[in-house]
Order: C-alpha cells, then sequence, then structure tokens
C-alpha cells in the first residue's frame, strides 16, 4: 500500500545493471563494493530503528499506543535480520559493513532527538521516509537481486499511517501544536538530506554510484533532480500531516 508522500514517480531502471542478477554485477569490484556499503548503511539504519521504536514506546500514552510501536520495532528488526543475512551470503560481516556509518547516523539521531511522544511520531516518519525515498532512488539502479531486497526492507511497517493519524488528532486538539510540530519537521528535513549527502560523500564507491561509473547513466544533474524528487515527497508528507511544509 502506498504511504502519505511516498515518491511515487521514482525513476525506472535505465542502467545495465538494473537488468542483471547480484552474481553477473557482482564482479565488478566496485560494484560490489558499492553494493556492502549500501546493505551496511540499510542495516545499521533499521537497527536503529528498532532501538528508536522501542524507546518511542516508552512514551506513549496508552497500552494500545505501546503495543503499535512494538510491532512496528519488531518489524524492522526484521528487516535488519534480513539485510544481516544477505551480506553474511556474500561473504561480508554484517558488523564490518555497518561500521562505517554507525558514526553519521548517531549523530543525526543526537542531534535530532525528539523532545517529547509527538516530536518522535514526526521524526520516525518525516526522518525515516525521507532516508527511504532517497534508498529507493539508489535501488532502480542495483541488480535485480540487490533490488528486491532493498524495497522489500523499505516497506512501510505501520509507522506512516500511525502518525498521520495520531499527529493530526492531537493538532485537532490544540491546533498551537502544529506550528511547533512544523519548525521540528522543517529541521529534520535539513538534517536528513545532510547526513545523507555526507554518507554518500565519505564512501567513494557509493559516490561514484550517484554519479555515473558504476550505475552509468547516472549523472550529477541527475542527483539534483533526485533530490529535488525527495523534497518534494516530503512536502507531501507534510500535507498529509496537516502540517506546513
Amino acid at each position: 500500500m502506498t504511504t502519505p508522500g511516498k515518491a511515487a514517480d521514482a525513476p525506472a531502471p535505465t542502467t545495465a545493471i538494473a537488468a542483471r542478477t547480484w552474481d553477473e554485477a557482482a564482479v565488478d569490484p566496485q560494484y560490489r563494493a558499492a553494493v556492502v556499503d549500501l546493505l551496511g548503511a540499510l542495516a545499521y539504519g533499521e537497527l536503529a530503528a528498532f532501538e528508536r521504536l522501542a524507546e518511542d514506546a516508552k512514551l506513549a500514552p496508552t497500552l494500545s499506543d505501546k503495543a503499535a510501536l512494538a510491532k512496528m520495532a519488531s518489524a524492522e528488526f526484521q528487516h535488519f535480520a534480513r539485510l544481516a543475512e544477505r551480506l553474511e551470503g556474500i561473504g561480508e560481516e554484517p558488523t564490518r559493513a555497518m561500521e562505517p556509518f554507525v558514526a553519521a547516523l548517531d549523530g543525526f539521531h543526537r542531534q535530532t532527538a525528539p523532545s517529547d511522544w509527538l516530536e518522535g511520531l514526526v521524526k520516525a516518519y518525516v526522518g525515516d521516509s525521507i532516508a527511504s525515498d532517497f534508498y529507493r532512488e539508489v535501488a532502480v539502479r542495483l541488480d535485480s537481486d540487490t533490488r528486491d531486497l532493498v524495497l522489500a526492507v523499505l516497506d512501510d511497517t505501520g509507522h506512516a499511517s500511525f502518525a498521520v493519524e495520531k499527529v493530526r488528532a492531537a493538532i485537532d486538539a490544540d491546533p498551537r501544536v502544529g506550528g511547533r510540530l512544523a519548525l521540528w519537521a522543517r529541521r529534520l528535513m535539513g538534517e536528513a538530506l545532510s547526513q545523507s549527502q555526507r554518507v554518500v560523500a565519505d564512501r567513494d564507491a557509493l559516490s561514484t554510484m550517484l554519479v555515473g561509473g558504476v550505475a552509468d547513466g547516472f549523472d550529477l544533474a541527475e542527483v539534483g533532480r533526485m533530490f529535488s524528487r525527495i523534497t518534494e515527497a516530503h512536502t507531501k508528507r507534510m500535507a498529509a500531516l496537516g502540517l506546513a511544509a
């Protein structure tokens, strides 16, 4: 099911690699390194999401809310387990693949620690969705086996509709909440985009995948269009929440 504001207009696969299987594409060592980086970043992101949702559950105002978040946290851990299994299956140690991304992702979460339940919901909905949009953009230029896995672990765990329902209800109850959450979401947008750009810039193989080389046909102009699509999807999500972008 499409979630509110999901980037539905992502480009179709156009590269030669996108038509290959993993075994065919992985003979290129640079491509293999890029995929290991991508899976490592995704795996740590899913593990961090599991931890964060478990923490958010402690702030939940009702038992049903706690149970809902616990279910979502479990789904995120299952995504992490699939990525870790895939890394092991291609001969990579999961913790080693994740390690390069720990500092950047932990830094993002420290800088955007929510002060209450509602900010936590907006962070998960806005911040995680921006990251998911970015990975979906990259996924269309991956080999078919890796692409299927990446898209599967990016499936919504139910947090989108849950967050929209709870945030809109809070704004209806007290319209003043909307202004505070809109400012918070704008901050999250800036931090999430900066963090994504830093992660890519620090990893040569991923950088090459985005600007050409490994993923042929993906140039700097397309990178700009990619971030424009991500920004547009963010605006739609803000509208779904009842917030001004």
